[in-house]
């Protein structure tokens, strides 16, 4: 559905506080459709210093097609990457936890879009509960107001504050830093481009690799974003 600002809001479909949406027809939909991917790698990326990154897409699986260049830029450096349809999440959350527990994965980093976006605290919640640390979090354009009571290092929301993006409050029982990014004035930004926005594909790519390789995070400039 598209909003009056001309940004799509998939109000139907992605998880509001307290209930889920589940139309029939979507249903079936979305099971005629791939709902994870490895960006394309025909053999294993042993992770770079214990990492991976776990990506969730929106609606469709076709609105979030930025996170597969990412993941492939990713990979590219050594970093293995799972992408997978935002409905998955909780078995996402299971897999990652089970990477964890068997010592392939020390570092635990999430991404996703849109809806994606908005099952971010719900994973990073039952992540805490399965006793598996969660170093980052990036959020692209969740269209639904979301809170964080779990424990993670660091969760970065970049929302588009002209359009349908909201900040993530904090909720009681919230450990670790939190930042709500404004970027409505990234050139060329919106809900459905975000992911795919190149200034905001070096921002996320930064983002990891300062927590991976320890390297100074790829800033947007002052003019570009409003952390909040």
């Amino acid at each position: 559905m598209m909003s009056s600002g001309g940004h799509m809001k998939f109000f139907n479909l992605a998880r509001v506080p307290g209930r889920w949406w589940k139309p029939a027809a979507m249903a079936l939909l979305l099971l005629s459709l791939p709902v994870a991917s490895t960006a394309g790698r025909t053999t294993p990326v042993q992770p770079a210093n214990g990492a991976k990154v776990y990506m969730l897409r929106g609606v469709l699986n076709i609105f979030s097609l930025g996170l597969d260049d990412i993941a492939a830029k990713l990979e590219a450096q050594g970093i293995p990457v799972d992408v997978t349809n935002y409905l998955g999440w909780s078995g996402v959350a299971d897999e990652a936890a089970a990477d964890y527990r068997s010592g392939r994965v020390k570092t635990v980093i999430l991404v996703g879009h849109s809806s994606g976006a908005t099952v971010l605290p719900d994973m990073v919640e039952r992540l805490n509960q399965l006793g598996v640390p969660v170093r980052l979090v990036i959020g692209l354009d969740s269209v639904f107001r979301t809170s964080l009571s779990g424990r993670v290092g660091r969760y970065i929301n970049y929302y588009i504050g002209n359009g349908n993006g909201e900040p993530v409050a904090r909720a009681r029982g919230m450990h670790g830093e939190l930042d709500n990014v404004n970027v409505q004035n990234v050139p060329g930004v919106g809900h459905i481009t975000i992911e795919k926005n190149e200034i905001m594909q070096r921002r996320v790519i930064g983002d990891i690799d300062s927590v991976v390789f320890g390297s100074r995070p790829r800033e947007v400039s002052a003019a570009h974003a409003v952390v909040r």
